[in-house]
């Protein structure tokens, strides 16, 4: 089954504001993520411009945020490059379980569709296209109004964040955990997967103590990542 992508100028509109509708919970989410994001890279010493033009160019919420406490840490740039290219690549699967669905779509259609494919997107896409809805009209709606959603988070966290002395006591500290906890709550789905989440905790934690300051973070993540396909090769066997 698939939505005829063919449109009258009269529809143009309509499936805008249909996009934009379905974008709404989207977008709640994203403007405090934003703002959190926004004021983060404020006070990390980030300019307005290169924080504004990060949510622009880069559209990538949990590396954002990543970036912003690596540079914080005055990391090297190329600690923080790696840690946000590993932390993007779950970008990759989710293009690639969206690719039967757009097969007919021109390249640069699907390279302006990929650049602003995030988490929350693809969750809503992933359920659209699966019902046969993959109409580009109403899909570049959802994927614009959920980065304006974010872009405009980030202005205002910019802004209202030079009139805050001190982080702490809002918490937003806290954002760039949360939100990792709440993605790995939505990919958990048994009890293999709620294993190696604590597996790559308990690793993550040890090579810190260990000393790995920089990559501890990445190298639990791909150690527990194979040991869950090891295991899921084994139940299978």
């Amino acid at each position: 089954m698939k939505e005829d992508q063919t449109y009258h100028t009269n529809d143009f509109w309509p499936m805008v504001f249909v996009g934009a509708k379905r974008a709404l919970p989207i977008v709640f989410g994203y403007l405090p993520i934003g703002f959190a994001y926004g004021v983060l890279a404020q006070k990390a010493g980030i300019s307005i411009f290169n924080t504004i033009l990060m949510s622009i160019v880069v559209f990538a919420g949990s590396s954002q945020l990543i970036a912003v406490e690596l540079f914080a840490l005055n990391l090297t740039p190329t600690s923080i490059l790696m840690t946000t290219f590993v932390v993007n690549l779950r970008h990759m699967l989710m293009s690639a379980a969206l690719s039967p669905y757009l097969h007919n779509w021109k390249k640069e259609e699907l390279a302006a569709f990929a650049f602003e494919l995030t988490d929350e997107t693809f969750a809503l896409h992933a359920t659209r296209m699966n019902a046969g809805k993959v109409g580009k009209i109403e899909t570049f709606a959802i994927n614009i109004t959920s980065q304006a959603a974010w872009v405009l988070g980030t202005a205002m966290g910019v802004i209202i964040g030079q009139q805050i002395a001190e982080i702490e006591p809002f918490a937003l500290d806290f954002a760039l955990p949360a939100m990792f906890i709440a993605l790995l709550i939505m990919q958990i789905k048994g009890r293999k997967d709620a294993a190696v989440a604590v597996l790559g905790g308990v690793l993550s934690v040890g090579l810190l103590l260990l000393g790995f300051e920089s990559w501890h973070v990445i190298i639990a993540a791909v150690m527990a990542a194979t040991i869950g396909v090891g295991m899921e090769q084994w139940t299978k066997s």
